[in-house]
């Protein structure tokens, strides 16, 4: 399994951080982000968006929406935030499984509430407050997330 960590200074390296990821994704990749209140997962989201071509004001957290679909980038971004799921059998009402198999990215804000659905080829970063920083630990699952990020830690330096 290919992880890597990186400490991130300001919502401005942040952003960039997702941003480089971006070009690199492809249809079908899942990206689980994992981190409390504040850590930082819609400022990733909005960077990432970023890099995929989206306006920057088009992404906020989802979260009375549980999901917002972004289609005026490269590739359509399918922004979860299941913070208020009951648990995995909640996500059948709003038709996750059609989600991950459409053309696009799927990002999952508050990923471990539903870890028992989770695909097995999916990113997971991690997000947690470290002083006025932010640590990102990303841990790959699956042989499509090992390539992916092994190209991203690359395009980071």
């Amino acid at each position: 399994m290919i992880s890597f960590e990186r400490i991130l200074s300001t919502e401005t390296e942040t952003r960039a951080a997702a941003a480089a990821l971006g070009p690199l994704l492809s249809p079908g990749d899942v990206l689980c982000l994992i981190g409390g209140l504040g850590a930082g997962k819609t400022t990733f989201t909005q960077g990432l968006a970023h890099g995929l071509g989206l306006p920057d004001a088009a992404v906020h957290s989802p979260t009375f929406n549980i999901v917002f679909e972004h289609r005026d980038g490269r590739l359509p971004l399918f922004h979860f935030d299941v913070y208020r799921l009951s648990g995995p059998e909640a996500l059948h009402d709003i038709a996750f499984d059609e989600y991950l198999d459409a053309d696009g990215v799927t990002v999952i804000e508050w990923a471990d509430k539903i870890a028992d659905a989770l695909p097995d080829d999916r990113l997971d970063l991690h997000l947690t407050v470290a002083g006025d920083a932010r640590s990102l630990a990303v841990a790959a699952h699956g042989a499509r997330s090992e390539t992916l990020a092994a190209q991203w830690r690359e395009a980071l330096g």
